[in-house]
């Protein structure tokens, strides 16, 4: 099985991942998994924070092992203009990206 697939669905299904990051549960949208250092890390909007909306959307890079009991939602996303598939961290490291 892989680590946290249900990253891999959210993004391929544009779906928000609820899981635990830093003992906060938060909501993402995740956007692009991808590699750097020998681990896996994902580029997502926060969409909540313990239930909360955040003050401003920004793409957050969240190492995939510190995301806990994640889950998928039945809460589709749209792609966010704050996400630049060509930035150069993604190049050649790149696991799974939204469809542009």
């Amino acid at each position: 099985m892989l680590p946290n697939k249900e990253f891999f669905e959210g993004i391929a299904l544009k779906k928000c991942v609820t899981a635990t990051y830093n003992k906060l549960r938060v909501t993402l949208a995740p956007h692009i998994l991808y590699t750097r250092h020998d681990e896996m890390h994902v580029d997502a909007i926060t969409v909540e924070r313990e239930g909360q909306p955040p003050r401003e959307l920004k793409l957050g890079t969240f190492k995939l092992s510190g995301l806990k009991d994640a889950v998928v939602e039945d809460r589709h996303f749209e792609l966010s203009e704050l996400f630049d598939a060509t930035a150069e961290k993604y190049k050649d490291t790149t696991l799974l990206m939204v469809e542009l």
